[in-house]
């Protein structure tokens, strides 16, 4: 299990904007048995943005409870902090998560 601290929203948005300079959109995503991060292109302070800060803020949160019950949370800091990818119109950033065998049964069928 992940025993690193547990994510919080505030540091999912930290990391996002360090990296990136923008608040992109979070995603999971299941795809061929194996489940993804996936961070979109689009972005809280895009005009056509669809949420509000606070919805998105929500969503932040949210997600930070996924990951740190899902135990990837020191995963997910290390690929945020180091990834030199960038999100484009269009193709979504996704990282792999390698989740702890008794969780991966929760969530993969």
């Amino acid at each position: 299990m992940d025993s690193s601290p547990p994510l919080t929203a505030e540091e999912l948005l930290s990391l996002l904007r360090s990296r990136w300079q923008a608040s992109y959109d979070l995603q999971l995503v299941q795809r061929r048995g194996r489940l993804y991060l996936q961070v979109m292109w689009a972005y809280l302070e895009q005009q056509s943005f669809p949420l509000s800060a606070d919805v998105y803020t929500a969503k932040l949160d949210q997600m930070a409870g996924l990951l740190n019950g899902l135990g990837v949370a020191a995963q997910v800091r290390r690929w945020l902090q180091t990834t030199a990818d960038k999100p484009r119109l269009g193709r979504a950033l996704g990282l792999p998560l390698e989740l702890p065998p008794e969780r991966a049964s929760e969530f993969l069928l």
